[in-house]
């Protein structure tokens, strides 16, 4: 099968050696996605979680699909504390479409601010 990868600038373009996503048949997968660059970049968890959303569903439109088509994700928290936040925040978009998922704690993410970072598989 081939391998589609795809960058768009309304994301940001990358500054390293990844692509924001790899389409290998019918599915999509994503780097990972954090508020960097938003302007709820230093907000609250559950601020940027929404934030990151946005950036998933952006890349689920531009092959015709949705959240509601996630398949997976790995959510990647800073904080134990700011799971109830991020947990809403999924709860909220995903309505009744809830997706396999791992939540990973890590140190810190590639800025202080950020909290939360999500990498998807999107059904295309």
């Amino acid at each position: 099968m081939t391998l589609t990868r795809k960058n768009f600038e309304k994301l940001g373009l990358p500054v390293g050696p990844y692509s924001h996503v790899v389409r290998h048949g019918d599915t999509l997968f994503t780097s990972g996605f954090t508020a960097f660059g938003t302007d709820r970049q230093k907000g609250s968890a559950r601020e940027q979680t929404y934030a990151v959303l946005e950036q998933l569903e952006f890349i689920a439109e531009q092959f015709g699909r949705s959240l509601a088509d996630l398949i997976k994700v790995t959510v990647f928290v800073t904080d134990p504390a700011d799971i109830p936040g991020i947990r809403a925040a999924l709860s909220a978009r995903y309505k009744d479409a809830v997706p396999a998922s791992s939540l990973v704690m890590v140190s810190g993410l590639f800025a202080p601010e950020l909290k939360v970072e999500i990498e998807a598989t999107i059904a295309a």
